[in-house]
């Protein structure tokens, strides 16, 4: 560590010093352990997964056993960071309250006690996968690639699950945690909601064990060293893993940062850190700001959008919109492009301004009325995202390389209004963790176009058992005789004005038959699956 000034603050401002995992009941051992005095042992846990799930088995049955694996946890994951998003947005509500000097509300205590309970749960959860492959990490590399990559998968979901636990705290838990309002609820005793006395004191001091950190710090090196040599870049489950561990600040932390003091006491936990190595992880990749105080959409960016904060892109996209446009989205600094299949990563549906809904005849509707004030105030976007389906401006929205505006092709003004209506209608929905777009009380990005274009027939694929829509799949519909057309494109940060159409079909691999404009795309098994 680099002398320099030192500093010392409260853990939800700043906890980059405690580089040690939310976990077990290792705690005791908090300044008294050295890295250098502990021995591994492997957990009971992982070996009984080994024999309940992998042994016995052909290649081939472990390869669709750790698919299936992979599937299971990317839903897991994906509810951990709404769920993270959503605490983030609890304490923010619940401290202005607190600011007023206004009392809690039943419904307040309701949340919080809720919450506190989906949270112990995901962490539990989190646990078991965490454990489920530990043991992987002392197996020999197998010379067979197929057996390596499974070994890759494994060890990789027990370690993002690991940092997922180390960010939940570092972003959401550490906040109620140096609250002692809040913190007093939340370590009281609930029988109603299964909650033990000093709850979320044991985890704070769990937080702390270095014997945790320590193994951590195993899978990360095993990781680095032999992980990524077995990426497929059609391989999108395990592109996923990669992205969970790559994205969490927390993975700097660990294999960085030296173990610093750290004392945990009721009234919080306070560190000390240089301020040259709190500099030093901010060059190592390591986004400070969402790290210190929260990123609300519970991910952490690498850098912001190419097309963030650019005047001119953003009045010349917004001048060329109308209502019901069909917005796609690339955020390669973002998780969530990992997750999902193709080039493109996220849709939206542009909703329009109020006079053009006063020319569609639908301002006064009971669907836009309760959203007039949004509406006003520019939030015209609509889309889903892990927190739920939200309303946000365009500005909001262009932090992002790429954008795609489309338009249907000679929509009648009724019909578009009943776009606008059907995307408004799934505001407020919860996010489809399922993604499957024949239900309709919950709903992914995609599925959004997906409901809001009803009368159109959408590309789609079939995974166990459910129906999926993907960013691509929209993006299809753009391409030469399709019923959409390419009102603005940018790719990397540029407009792309020549030949936008073949652009798209170069981004979405697919020919590009500009010589047959009648020509449709072949939908017929051929599309991208979410998976």
């Amino acid at each position: 560590m680099k002398s320099g000034t030192r500093i010392s603050v409260c853990a939800s401002a700043l906890l980059v010093g405690c580089a040690v995992l939310a976990d077990t009941a290792m705690a005791d051992d908090v300044g008294r352990v050295t890295e250098g005095s502990m021995n591994y042992a492997p957990t009971p846990e992982c070996s009984q997964h080994r024999a309940e799930v992998h042994a016995g088995k052909t290649v081939e049955e472990q390869q669709q056993a750790m698919q299936q694996e992979i599937l299971s946890y990317q839903s897991l994951a994906e509810e951990v960071l709404s769920m993270r998003a959503r605490a983030i947005q609890l304490h923010e509500d619940l401290s202005a309250k607190q600011k007023k000097n206004e009392p809690l509300s039943g419904h307040d205590l309701l949340r919080l006690k809720e919450g506190g309970t989906a949270m112990l749960d995901q962490r539990e959860a989190l646990m078991k996968v965490g454990m489920a492959h530990e043991c992987w990490i002392d197996d020999p590399v197998s010379s067979d690639q197929r057996v390596a990559a499974i070994q890759s998968a494994g060890i990789a979901m027990s370690l993002s699950a690991a940092l997922l636990l180390y960010d939940n705290y570092l972003s959401a838990i550490s906040l109620y945690q140096s609250d002692s309002s809040l913190r007093r609820h939340l370590n009281r005793a609930d029988k109603g909601f299964a909650l033990r006395e000093g709850e979320l004191n044991r985890i704070a001091m769990s937080f702390a064990s270095p014997n945790n950190r320590y193994r951590v710090r195993r899978a990360i090196q095993w990781f680095e060293k032999n992980g990524y040599g077995n990426i497929d870049s059609e391989d999108y489950g395990y592109r996923y893993l990669v992205e969970l561990i790559e994205q969490s600040p927390s993975r700097q932390i660990v294999r960085r940062v030296q173990p610093v003091s750290f004392v945990g006491r009721m009234a919080g936990f306070f560190t000390t850190i240089s301020f040259d190595t709190l500099m030093s992880l901010k060059d190592q990749g390591v986004f400070v700001p969402s790290l210190l105080f929260g990123n609300t959409v519970g991910l952490v960016e690498s850098r912001r959008g190419k097309l963030d904060e650019r005047p001119a892109v953003l009045e010349q996209v917004s001048t060329r919109l109308k209502a019901g446009d069909v917005l796609l989205e690339k955020t390669p600094f973002r998780l969530t492009d990992a997750f999902i299949p193709g080039h493109w990563g996220h849709v939206a549906v542009w909703v329009g301004r109020a006079d053009e809904l006063r020319d569609l005849g639908i301002w006064n509707h009971p669907v836009v009325r309760k959203y007039h004030a949004q509406i006003e105030s520019g939030q015209g976007v609509v889309e889903a995202l892990r927190s739920g389906v939200k309303m946000n401006s365009l500005s909001h929205f262009m932090n992002i390389d790429d954008l795609a505006v489309l338009r249907e092709t000679a929509i009648p003004d009724s019909q578009r209004a009943q776009v606008v209506l059907q995307a408004l209608r799934q505001v407020g929905k919860d996010y489809d963790f399922n993604f499957d777009v024949e239900s309709t009380d919950k709903i992914v990005c995609s599925e959004l176009v997906y409901h809001a274009y009803s009368h159109q027939q959408w590309p789609t694929a079939k995974h166990l058992g459910r129906v999926t829509i993907s960013p691509d799949n929209v993006a299809l519909r753009a391409l030469p005789g399709d019923v959409m057309n390419i009102v603005s494109l940018y790719h990397d940060g540029e407009e792309v004005a020549d030949r936008p159409t073949a652009f798209m079909a170069k981004l979405l691999k697919k020919p590009f038959a500009d010589e047959n404009p009648q020509a449709k795309p072949d939908f017929s098994g051929k599309t991208a699956s979410l998976f």
